[in-house]
């Protein structure tokens, strides 16, 4: 499959488990386990997250996940979460998490996800859209139901198949400038990126990356604040800047996963060393359905040449970005940011357009009773060879 836009898992059931299918060995547990993702009835390819939730966290001793009988992976502590890549096409999967339980004993829960026949094929991908309303007055708009939402591809409506606004995971990364341009604002973008990840709620999962012209992972998926931070006080400047090749390396590790994904890319935004050029990264972020937010630190806070840029890179993908040093205004800006990430509606549907022609579909979103409507503009499907 390589229609480049699209998710190929169903959106709701990922933030959905249900605790009474799992099935106790040995005594009576007072514990229970849901398994997060992939959802039952889900369509999985390529690189899929395996997560579990957990009840009460502490008893459990640790997880283990098992694919089609298979062995994938124990965890030995939360997150209860590992990696597992489905293959290239859309088959059927039975997951199963083994929950062993430190007073004895184990729970056992699965889900099974869905084959694709033949004559599913055609509608089996489906695009997804991360959609925020405001009011106008800056505040964003909860509650609305499903169907004041109106989904129109090049113009043509779209039935929504998939609607989620409440528990929808977030798996965010966060790019942090380290390079040697950035040296007289290192201060301030330490300051304004713990700031940050210290507001960033402790369920969501966080992956700090830093960039000069290498890349380094400083933290995968830390869902706790102090570690976050700690991470942040050990950079310092050097290199030049491979702007590019990190926004790429980003949207590549939050892959396909179904659910809201956010990158947020804290720099001056001057490209120096990168491999990738603007346009490979327009395409790339045409092909995804990745949320990018520039926080301009340094030089992408006054010169307008690098401000355009950071603008035309994350418009489009219905983020966008911020320009400011001022920490009580990064405060305000971060809380208004973090606010638009809990308070997004996604929405799946499957495109009536079946071509595979590397062209360009623009999205257009309506909300019944509301005009201030924040979405990705389009997607790129990758062209069949």
């Amino acid at each position: 499959m390589r229609a480049g836009a699209v998710v190929t898992m169903v959106v709701v059931s990922v933030a959905s488990g249900s605790f009474g299918s799992a099935v106790q060995v040995a005594p009576s547990p007072d514990a229970q386990i849901a398994i997060l993702s992939p959802g039952a009835d889900a369509y999985v390819s390529g690189p899929t997250l395996l997560r579990a939730r957990i009840e009460p966290p502490e008893a459990a001793a640790s997880l283990t996940f098992f694919v089609d009988g298979r062995q994938v992976c124990t965890v030995p502590s939360a997150p209860w979460e590992c990696d597992w890549d489905a293959g290239p096409t859309v088959a059927e999967h039975q997951v199963r998490a083994v929950l062993s339980l430190r007073g004895g004993g184990r729970l056992v829960t699965t889900v099974r996800t869905k084959g694709v026949g033949y004559n599913e094929r055609v509608n089996v991908d489906i695009v997804q859209v991360t959609v925020t309303v405001s009011d106008g007055r800056g505040r964003f708009v909860r509650g609305i139901p499903e169907t004041s939402f109106h989904v129109f591809e090049d113009g043509q409506p779209q039935t929504i198949s998939h609607f989620a606004s409440e528990d929808i995971p977030l798996e965010l990364i966060v790019g942090i400038d380290i390079s040697g341009s950035m040296t007289p604002s290192m201060p301030k973008l330490k300051t304004a990126v713990k700031e940050f990840l210290g507001s960033v709620p402790a369920q969501d999962q966080v992956t700090l990356l830093g960039f000069n012209d290498n890349i380094f992972t400083l933290s995968r998926r830390q869902t706790n604040p102090t570690e976050r931070v700690k991470a942040v006080d050990r950079l310092a400047p050097w290199g030049s800047t491979a702007l590019y090749d990190v926004i790429l390396r980003g949207v590549e590790m939050l892959g396909r996963q179904a659910g809201r994904k956010a990158l947020v890319i804290f720099t001056d935004g001057e490209d120096q060393g990168s491999h990738a050029t603007i346009g490979d990264v327009e395409r790339r972020l045409q092909a995804s359905d990745v949320a990018l937010y520039m926080i301009g630190q340094g030089r992408g806070i006054t010169m307008d040449a690098l401000k355009r840029i950071m603008e035309r890179l994350a418009a489009p993908t219905g983020g966008r970005a911020l320009f400011t040093d001022s920490v009580d205004e990064l405060h305000g800006a971060f809380g208004e940011l973090l606010d638009e990430l809990s308070n997004q509606y996604l929405l799946g549907y499957a495109s009536t357009n079946n071509k595979r022609d590397d062209g360009w579909r623009r999205i257009r979103v309506d909300v019944d009773g509301h005009h201030e409507v924040r979405a990705r503009q389009g997607y790129r499907v990758t062209a069949t060879k």
